[in-house]
């Protein structure tokens, strides 16, 4: 009768040997001894990429930071205003 290919995979007291050992290890050669992985996934955020000026993107990273928020936040803030001056 022929051996299996398959290892049989050590067990691990922390997750941060296990992590270690498939540094090292291929886990294509355990993969008939991973559990299973069950999860839902629920995506309600999207991204909407726009160009933006460079020197305009300068600026803005700039005062962002002076503000300590990220860039992101103050994009929306100043578009979340003028969206509504317009109104």
């Amino acid at each position: 009768m022929p051996k299996s290919k398959t290892k049989a995979m050590p067990r691990f007291r922390s997750l941060d040997r296990l992590v270690q050992f498939f540094e090292s290890y291929d886990m294509g050669d355990y993969w008939d001894q991973m559990p299973e992985a069950q999860f839902e996934v629920n995506i309600k955020k999207r991204a909407h990429l726009i160009a933006i000026d460079p020197g305009l993107s300068e600026k803005l990273t700039r005062i962002a930071r002076s503000k300590r928020m990220s860039s992101e936040k103050l994009v929306n803030s100043w578009l979340r205003e003028r969206i509504q001056q317009q109104g």
